[in-house]
């Protein structure tokens, strides 16, 4: 394993732990709240620590995007973190939720790490090596469209403003496909869809640390990524269509139309 992802999976699981000492002792916590239904709490200030204590540790050079700690400058490799995908899952006891790590050189994605704690999933990728589930190499599904695919998703519900919009693409996909899933972590979708367990995800909103490993993680598993106008500026937009090439482009196709002009990119 190359030396940067081997540090990732470190921190991911170093991470993790912290998360599951915490599970049983919830109604402990200190809990704050960023913005409407976005949440915070010891776990994820502790979790995200861990990481960058690790990571820093073994880098100091380099620079951090963290959700909860913001941007750290340094060199041109940097760091996308994601202590807790699903802190409201956690919050209520939802047994979905997620540690995200992805490293990015010069804006490319190198290396990326996905932990499900509850499950002891890891879930890793090299740019070039391919993705990978506890050692099992990661494939996209084959499908040839929407007709029968499983499809991912994740209402806006932070920022409500296109829940309309969003409303629409779910009518347009949801008649043909054998049913859409909404995990409540973006991390944990992008993974499944990368391990053939969905055929396609899309989601309006998203931040880069919700996205950055997943997204490597479907590239290496021969699935592709875009934003709503198919093309690259999905982590600028943080508008998302992912899997298979054959299913990204029957998504798109379907909820293109439907789209305001703000959110084609």
């Amino acid at each position: 394993m190359n030396p940067m992802l081997n540090t990732a999976v470190k921190a991911a699981r170093r991470a993790g732990s912290v998360i599951l000492r915490s599970i049983d002792h919830i109604d402990q916590l200190t809990i704050e709240s960023k913005g409407k239904n976005d949440f915070v709490s010891d776990v994820d200030k502790k979790a995200e620590d861990e990481i960058l204590k690790i990571l820093l540790t073994a880098y100091p050079d380099h620079s951090v995007m963290a959700e909860e700690n913001g941007s750290i400058d340094g060199n041109e490799y940097q760091w996308i973190i994601d202590p807790l995908d699903g802190t409201t899952n956690y919050l209520y006891g939802y047994p979905v939720f997620s540690v995200s790590i992805a490293l990015a050189f010069k804006n490319e994605l190198l290396h990326a790490v996905i932990y499900d704690p509850l499950r002891d999933e890891l879930f890793t990728a090299s740019k070039g090596s391919g993705a990978m589930l506890n050692n099992r190499r990661l494939r996209t599904t084959p499908r040839k469209g929407i007709e029968g695919a499983l499809l991912g998703t994740g209402f806006p519900f932070k920022d409500q403003r296109h829940l309309t919009v969003y409303l629409e693409t779910f009518k347009a996909l949801f008649p043909d496909s054998a049913g859409i899933r909404r995990a409540g972590s973006a991390a944990i979708d992008l993974a499944y869809v990368a391990a053939g367990r969905l055929d396609g995800f899309w989601e309006i909103g998203l931040k880069p640390w919700d996205m950055a490993a997943g997204v490597l993680m479907i590239q290496e598993a021969s699935g592709v990524c875009t934003d709503f106008s198919g093309g690259p500026d999905f982590m600028k937009t943080g508008n998302i269509i992912a899997g298979g090439l054959n299913v990204q482009r029957s998504i798109q196709k379907r909820i293109a139309p439907l789209l305001s002009e703000e959110l084609k990119k």
